[in-house]
């Protein structure tokens, strides 16, 4: 892409970083992440990638793609990171660990996105890997993202920015087997 860009490492998976991201100016947000396959209490979130799969990689590479393009893995990432660049009108640059991480298995599923959330490159391998995308410009001022960013209006916002007194740290929240 010829001419300045504004380029932001932010995480995507939380929409509010994506979107002061782009108030910011971004027009690519570089999101690298280390997530998939999560141990979580909620029956409705990720899930653990069975190790076996990713020990018998090799022997089975169709298993373990299966489970990291599966709702494990890339079916998950398509709640956010679609929605992250087709709301805020960028290019989306995801990339994430893969293989054992501790006592989980992270899933990969390096993607490059449009800002109508269009998947331009990815990769879903049980190895390292890399995706390369060129970049249309001319897609960023037209995107639905970029015009409802600007007839967007702050002011019903505000109390989204008043602490609750609920606030907790990630991992606390992460790993609180009650839900609570």
């Amino acid at each position: 892409m010829p001419g300045s860009i504004a380029i932001w490492v932010n995480h995507s998976n939380i929409g509010e970083n994506v979107r002061i991201t782009a108030l910011r100016g971004a027009e690519v947000l570089l999101a690298p992440h280390q997530t998939g396959g999560c141990d979580s209490p909620d029956p409705h979130t990720m899930g653990l990638v069975d190790r076996a799969l990713w020990e018998n990689r090799h022997a089975d590479p169709a298993a373990i793609e299966a489970e990291l393009r599966g709702p494990k893995g890339r079916a998950w990432l398509m709640h956010w990171l679609r929605t992250g660049a087709h709301y805020n009108g960028l290019f989306l640059v995801y990339s994430n660990g893969v293989g054992v991480d501790d006592d989980e298995i992270r899933t990969g599923n390096a993607m490059i996105l449009d800002p109508y959330g269009r998947i331009l490159a990815e990769t879903w391998k049980a190895a390292d890997d890399m995706v390369v995308a060129d970049l249309d410009a001319s897609l960023l001022e037209v995107s639905t993202g970029r015009r409802w960013i600007k007839a967007r209006r702050p002011e019903p916002y505000e109390p989204l920015t008043i602490p609750t007194g609920r606030e907790q740290d990630t991992r606390t929240v992460r790993f609180d087997k009650k839900g609570v």
